[in-house]
């Protein structure tokens, strides 16, 4: 695949490979190996054991969609700031879909970094991070976008093609995608982190709107009212605002 995006650094060192394991493994790889440069990004056809959130696996299916991995140096930014650069991810790829899709008010990030079109899963983000004392040193942005798949195992997923009935270049949307997230990077990089802060919640998912979770074990009616600079879902629930990690709550 022949992918040149119209960026500073983000692609510029292109890794493609027919097939593996996990792009994020390949990158973590070549960062052992001190082969990689910021904004190296390894690209395949297919993933035999690709990852998901909360351990899940990630299934696509081969040659239809875009399965990457990014590496970045954000050494400029605090473990404890590590939900800026997931904010920062999110949004890039939104943007990436709403100039595909138009400005659309289905088109939703589901927190914390899911891409959502109505109640439909378009793709996800995976991000590992490696810390070097209080600091980021690199992360690996993993992310599946479905692109031209028109069968999925589970009903809650959809791609592009199944939204608009047309068929894609997965190279020239690899190279758009590449460019969105550079620019939403370097606008973190920059400091504009209120700016992300409100571009993200303005994109978020059922946010101010009731909605029934699964909060320890039990069906719960709450009111996405925003999220923490630590990353957790602050939610309200009768009187009371509580706080969630990932592993705390789930939509419905």
């Amino acid at each position: 695949m022949v992918v040149t995006p119209q960026t500073l650094f983000t692609g510029q060192q292109l890794v493609w490979l027919s097939a593996c394991a996990s792009t994020n493994s390949e990158a973590q790889a070549l960062i052992v190996q001190n082969r990689a440069s910021e904004g190296c990004t390894v690209i395949t056809d297919f993933q035999s054991a690709g990852r998901g959130q909360r351990g899940n696996q990630w299934e696509a299916a081969p040659a239809e969609n875009l399965m990457l991995s990014v590496v970045w140096q954000p050494t400029f930014l605090a473990a404890a700031q590590q939900f800026q650069l997931s904010q920062a991810v999110a949004l890039g790829v939104h943007d990436w879909a709403a100039a595909l899709l138009g400005p659309d008010p289905k088109l939703k990030l589901k927190w914390p970094n899911d891409l959502y079109y109505g109640d439909q899963k378009l793709g996800g983000i995976l991000i590992e991070n490696t810390l070097s004392g209080p600091k980021i040193q690199y992360s690996i942005i993993g992310i599946g976008m479905n692109i031209n798949q028109q069968g999925f195992a589970v009903p809650t997923a959809t791609s592009l093609r199944l939204l608009t009935g047309r068929a894609y270049d997965r190279a020239a949307l690899a190279a758009r995608l590449l460019e969105c997230l550079e620019r939403r990077y370097l606008q973190l990089r920059a400091g504009q982190v209120g700016a992300l802060r409100q571009a993200y919640l303005r994109a978020l998912y059922r946010y101010q709107e009731t909605h029934t979770f699964l909060i320890d074990g039990q069906e719960t009616q709450g009111q996405i009212v925003g999220v923490e600079e630590d990353g957790r879902l602050a939610v309200a629930v009768g009187p009371e605002l509580r706080r969630f990690g990932m592993q705390e709550i789930r939509h419905l």
